[in-house]
């Protein structure tokens, strides 16, 4: 962290001068006695909840915590390892962690919550990264984690701003939750619109729930369409230099083939083994894993995987109709009730070739409804735009509010505090007295178990 100027009163120190450091470790998974619920386990996937930790996936028992350390409430947990480095969660129950997680027990003189909010900082994240080994799994070990930069100020002005950096998170979030709330009503308004569009009540009035109108039939996919079949199942020879794709169903979203930074590469000879009669009428939906994602091939160069089928639709009907109907929650309840596999779900062809679509006689219809839709959607859209940059300008917001914090313009000051430099030297005294007391019982320790007095 780059050290900058900190307001009068303020101290720079490392982390580690602020308490404790404890790298986390792994009870013996075999002993099953050494686990149970009396204590949480937490690793880094615990620590989603961030400012208040208090459950776990995994828990220790009374013998299992023997060989663990125990972590009193109020430690800190930062993820030392991996992808998620940097991710911290503040504990409210004692507990204990495994080795990719770095705990500080703050000492008494400091605030827990502000060590916290500190580490969530955007400098001190950014810290964190920078420090770590340069590896394509990076590490930052236990010394290094010691001597990060850390600005401390008086504990008084601590307490201020703890308390302001909670009034406004309390502020923001409840903004975030309505935001949230909002997303999650558009999605279920356009789950109504395609309800409404499928059940004939945008071209028909007077239509009652579970009757088409007369002139819709209902369909099954394989009678609106002159081929079904799925991708690949194996694979290709990838080539680095190939100018053709390898998609699967995750490159399928909302309508478009995504090519991604991952997405393999083939050549032109294997395209030509593995092409499939792709046209511009041409629906691509993904049958594993994930269902349901929809894209229309646009002369991509693409051959494709099994968790995606393909069908072409016929030139009396129009395919955009039929990508909406499969996008509504009829198809998704389908595709799950028929779907093989428990942990990994697929949806067999003969499935796709079943499911049912109510089609309206003429192609004008199946045009005015498709129009409506869009009109619905493109409303609903420019909601979630706002909404989105909304969340976006709260998740700044909150990185704001911690910036200003930690360089000290959060909270007034008082010229009355004790410096923060005073405060450290009452921990660093405190710190030597518990080290010469952990030596003289080590020493006697030792002596005892010479001596046989143990």
């Amino acid at each position: 962290m780059e050290l900058y100027e900190l307001p009068k009163g303020w101290v720079w120190t490392k982390l580690g001068e602020l308490g404790e450091i404890v790298t986390g470790t792994t009870p013996c998974k075999s002993k099953k006695e050494y686990y149970g619920e009396a204590y949480p386990f937490f690793k880094p996937t615990d620590l989603n909840t961030g400012y208040y930790v208090r459950e776990s996936k995994d828990a220790l028992s009374d013998e299992g915590i023997k060989h663990a350390r125990l972590l009193p409430e109020k430690s800190i947990l930062v993820t030392c390892i991996g992808a998620t480095i940097g991710k911290t969660g503040f504990v409210r129950v004692e507990g204990a962690s495994n080795q990719q997680i770095n705990a500080l027990i703050p000492n008494k003189n400091i605030l827990p919550e502000f060590i916290y909010f500190m580490c969530i900082s955007p400098k001190f994240q950014k810290s964190i990264i920078d420090k770590a080994s340069a590896t394509t799994l990076p590490i930052l070990n236990k010394s290094k984690f010691e001597i990060l930069p850390f600005p401390l100020p008086p504990l008084p002005e601590q307490n201020c701003i703890v308390a302001k950096i909670e009034e406004l998170f309390t502020k923001r979030d409840a903004g975030v939750e309505a935001l949230k709330k909002i997303k999650t009503q558009l999605k279920r308004y356009r789950q109504s619109v395609l309800k409404h569009a499928f059940n004939g009540k945008f071209t028909n009035e007077n239509i009652k729930d579970g009757e088409l109108p007369n002139n819709w039939k209902w369909k099954e996919i394989k009678e609106i369409t002159s081929v079904l079949g799925d991708g690949l199942h194996g694979t290709p020879k990838y080539s680095d230099i190939g100018n053709y794709f390898f998609i699967n169903g995750n490159n399928l979203s909302n309508g478009k083939i995504e090519i991604k930074e991952n997405t393999k590469r083939v050549t032109i000879e294997e395209y030509e083994k593995y092409k499939k009669p792709l046209n511009k009428r041409t629906i691509f939906v993904s049958i594993n894993g994930t269902l349901g994602n929809t894209a229309f091939y646009n002369n991509e160069k693409v051959i494709l995987g099994k968790s995606a089928c393909y069908f072409n639709v016929l030139d009396t009907i129009d395919k955009r109709y039929v990508r909406y109907c499969i996008t509504s929650n009829r198809f998704i309840n389908y595709a799950n009730k028929t779907a093989t596999g428990s942990t990994i779900k697929n949806v067999g062809l003969k499935a796709m070739r079943e499911f049912e679509i109510p089609i309206p006689t003429t192609l004008e219809e199946q045009q005015l409804i498709v129009d409506t839709i869009e009109t619905h959607f493109s409303s609903a859209d420019k909601v979630q735009e706002i909404v989105d940059k909304a969340l976006t300008q709260a998740e700044r917001l909150r990185q704001s509010i911690l910036k200003t914090a930690f360089e000290g313009r959060l909270v007034p000051q008082d010229p009355t505090d004790e410096p923060a430099s005073v405060l450290l030297e009452r921990i660093k005294k405190e710190k030597e007295k518990l080290e010469k007391v952990r030596k003289t019982k080590g020493k006697i320790k030792r002596r005892n178990k010479n001596t046989g007095l143990m």
